[in-house]
């Protein structure tokens, strides 16, 4: 079993679709305008009312002919977007350079367009957008027109207070869209990591299926088989040495001969593992243990015997992939030898899995089991010292937990050294028959 790292499953490029920011724009060209409609009608304020919809209605053609000409439904390029919403900074600029700016409550505006970047485009395109943004409140600190106001009580606030509003402005840019950006990244990553742990679901569960496959042709095939070759066989002893047909019946018979050795032995290889046998849990650790046997690694097995009977499951794709990829990392990181333990008792079923490497480093050890958490120690560093503790554990971790396993990290108390995983299942959910279908929904 192989890790599966984040270059093996590349997440696809983050779009908008048109429909979106078209969409949002009438959003901003309505409530512009209802702003407006308020401020004269209801509070009597002097507004320069003609540039002020020259403004809005641009906004609104420029919208109406990207919905004509472009099919809202597609999706666009971050260049493209980032116009669109640079756009959209621009004209609301424009409309604060007109009713008094960052004196304006609705200066804080100028978040809108960077937090949408933040969620949906790469970093480069909103850092772009926050620093264009952040220049347009600047600029409007120094020149802009008369807030609004009473025409015999104009209000005047402080510079002090003005600066206050320029850089809760500037950070309210900065942080809300950091946040808003590693939000969205996290929930991206573990979207995109449980795809991927559907995708290997469903490899193992192929797998078991074609295993099953080869069983049931091998029990089918078996029969005509036999009746081919004991016919053969008949021809063969009834027909004379001499006969011109003696070479073909004893080659037909040896063929159909050789043909029922090879479902002999696929129906052995099945037998012990087809996808509705159970298996006992000395028989899981050793399957998932034999694909690594072979790398310089000493795997040790150690099975505490009970009082209570051996457990046995299901043959269960989730586990035989979580246990194996768990065992690959060990041998990924062990100096010379691995250990697995497994006990049981009435309650519990427990494989503890541990190495003599380096351990697991103390702000790693928290973290494992994230998406795409990887431990690389630099190109100069072997494969195998490079390699653990990405997307795979990530998928082990799941594929165990959907068993109704608790899976733990931790390292052995000094002075020993090394990684210890711990997995431990309920007895009845471990033993349960329900635990494959589970898996497969």
């Amino acid at each position: 079993m192989t890790d599966v790292s984040f270059s093996d499953f590349s997440r696809p490029r983050r779009y908008i679709r048109l429909d979106t920011i078209l969409r949002l724009r009438w959003l901003a060209a309505l409530g512009q305008l209802a702003a407006i409609f308020f401020v004269v009608q209801s509070l009597d304020f002097d507004v320069p009312i003609i540039p002020c919809v020259v403004i809005i209605a641009i906004s609104a053609l420029v919208t109406l002919v990207l919905q004509i000409a472009v099919n809202p439904m597609q999706r666009l390029a971050p260049r493209h977007a980032a116009a669109l919403l640079a756009l959209n900074i621009a004209e609301l600029a424009g409309l604060l350079y007109l009713t008094g700016g960052l004196e304006n409550p609705f200066s804080f505006l100028f978040l809108g367009p960077v937090l949408i970047s933040a969620t949906a485009l790469p970093t480069r395109v909103t850092i772009a957008l926050g620093v264009f943004a952040a220049l347009c409140a600047t600029a409007l600190g120094f020149f802009h027109l008369p807030l609004p106001w009473t025409a015999g009580d104009p209000l005047v606030l402080p510079p002090v207070y003005m600066a206050g509003i320029w850089l809760s402005i500037l950070l309210v840019i900065g942080v809300t869209s950091l946040y808003a950006f590693q939000v969205t990244e996290e929930a991206r990553k573990l979207s995109d990591a449980l795809a991927a742990t559907e995708l290997v679901l469903t490899r193992e569960q192929h797998l078991t299926q074609l295993d099953g496959l080869a069983a049931a042709a091998a029990h089918e095939l078996g029969t005509p088989l036999s009746t081919i070759f004991l016919i053969a066989r008949e021809l063969e002893q009834t027909t004379s040495p001499d006969s011109a047909l003696a070479g073909d019946i004893k080659t037909l018979r040896e063929q159909s001969q050789r043909c029922r050795d090879i479902l002999a032995k696929i129906t052995q290889l099945s037998s012990s593992g087809a996808p509705f046998d159970r298996m006992p849990l000395s028989t899981l650790i050793e399957e998932s243990v034999a694909p690594h046997r072979d790398f310089g690694i000493a795997i040790k097995i150690r099975i505490a015997i009970s009082d209570s009977p051996e457990p046995a499951s299901m043959r269960n794709p989730a586990i035989l992939y979580g246990v194996g990829n768990i065992l690959e990392n060990a041998v990924d990181f062990a100096n010379s030898v691995v250990e697995v333990n497994a006990r049981w008792n009435r309650d519990l079923v427990e494989i503890i899995i541990s190495d003599d490497g380096p351990g697991i480093a103390p702000d790693l050890l928290k973290r494992i089991g994230e998406p795409y958490l990887t431990r690389r120690r630099g190109a100069d560093q072997t494969h195998r010292e490079r390699r653990g503790l990405g997307l795979g554990i990530f998928i082990a971790r799941t594929f165990l937990e959907r068993t109704d396993a608790e899976v733990s990290f931790s390292n052995r108390t000094f002075p020993d050294h090394g990684a210890v995983v711990r997995i431990t299942w309920p007895r009845a959910s471990f033993e349960s028959t329900e635990i494959t279908a589970e898996t497969g929904s």
